[in-house]
């Protein structure tokens, strides 16, 4: 039975990925999402460099992976 509660509660813990990705009301331009994704990745391999592991790397993760997302729309409404 404890194996049923961690994942239970691993789960609960772990917001959904519907709500990582979500479009905002403001919707930045591509320019400065590309701005952001050159820094997030130069954030993302200082803390590779420095040996960080664990929860700083995965919000960079995320935020990368949401601005690339965002990214990725703000492209599609551009060139429609």
């Amino acid at each position: 039975m404890p194996m049923m509660t961690l994942e239970m509660s691993a789960t609960l813990l772990r917001p959904s990925v519907r709500t990582r990705f979500r479009r905002g009301h403001s919707r930045r331009t591509v320019e400065a999402l590309q701005e952001q994704i050159s820094a997030l990745t130069a954030e993302r391999q200082r803390l590779r460099d420095q040996g960080v592991n664990g929860s700083q790397l995965e919000r960079n993760r995320v935020k990368l992976a949401r601005t690339q997302w965002e990214l990725s729309h703000a492209l599609i409404d551009r060139y429609l």
